[in-house]
């Protein structure tokens, strides 16, 4: 583990923490750092000063259980960034030095009957954020995303590098946090993963904007919430998602999609549904795009 990694996460958690968060005086007003001071992180996480001091400067390994909640306690944590400090400071144990076995190209034959089953958009990617598998409503949704030459489509690349992403995503700017916040999470976890580490070099030297997210050092769990897409097709969606792991085939996550029934998001998805069916089966899409222009223009 890059000692680096230690520290800027640590400062950048410390920078966010003021005094009157922590529950402390904050004597004079010449203070030379924003959030907390080393001394200050020190004494609410009652370890010395010479051994936060080490810590933070990236030798992290070694450190307790214990000595690692008072500091994630210190620096108001998270449960996802208390979890990311326990993964930096297992990797710089070496208790995992060892690269990621990559994950599988796909999904198994029931996983993909159990996505086909759905009748609400469902995709699977890993965590190098490829989209390895997906049913019919999943890919239309996920349309800009599979139309590329790459195999497989890779939602980070797209939303980084590719200018579409602007329009597809309704709030483009949370996309890119997210995905950066939640790629920086993966990285801590599995440091090794050599094609991991290549993408990110990728994406930091293509884009500024990926370089200034994952300078921030934050990390995100993608569990449930809510996604807006200004979709090619069918025009503004708004859809709940909620993600699963399926039994057996590590690092791999299933994604659905739903939507409140009797919204204009739950007839866009139904419209995209029939669009998906036409194309699918070959048919003219004439009367389906002639219908997808006349709601979106209502």
């Amino acid at each position: 583990m890059d000692k680096n990694t230690v520290r800027e996460f640590l400062v950048s958690r410390r920078a966010r923490v003021t005094p009157e968060q922590a529950g402390i005086p904050a004597y004079g007003s010449d203070r030379r750092v924003p959030g907390l001071r080393r001394e200050e992180v020190a004494m609410l996480a009652d370890v010395s000063l010479d051994y936060y001091t080490r810590l933070e400067r990236g030798n992290i390994g070694g450190a307790s259980e214990g000595v690692l909640d008072a500091i994630a306690r210190a620096l108001m944590l998270d449960e996802v960034e208390r979890a990311h400090l326990f993964d930096l400071a297992r990797a710089a144990s070496g208790s995992r030095a060892r690269a990621a076995s990559p994950p599988p190209g796909g999904v198994r034959a029931s996983v993909q009957r159990m996505l086909d089953a759905m009748d609400t958009p469902a995709i699977v990617h890993n965590a190098r954020q490829d989209l390895v598998a997906a049913n019919r409503l999943g890919r239309a949704l996920y349309a800009p995303h599979f139309d590329t030459d790459q195999r497989p489509p890779n939602m980070a690349r797209f939303i980084f590098l590719d200018p579409r992403a602007r329009d597809y995503y309704a709030d483009w700017p949370l996309a890119r946090h997210t995905t950066a916040a939640t790629m920086r999470l993966e990285a801590g976890r599995n440091p090794l993963d050599r094609e991991l580490t290549a993408l990110i070099g990728e994406l930091s030297a293509h884009s500024s904007h990926f370089a200034g997210d994952w300078a921030r050092h934050n990390v995100h769990s993608h569990r449930t919430g809510t996604k807006s897409f200004r979709h090619p097709d069918v025009g503004p969606v708004e859809v709940d998602f909620d993600v699963f792991e399926p039994t057996g085939q590590d690092r791999l996550w299933i994604v659905t999609y739903t939507v409140e029934p009797g919204t204009p998001s739950a007839d866009a998805l139904a419209l995209l549904g029939t669009l998906a069916a036409t194309d699918e089966d070959g048919r003219d899409r004439g009367a389906a795009g002639a219908d997808a222009e006349s709601r979106r223009g209502r």
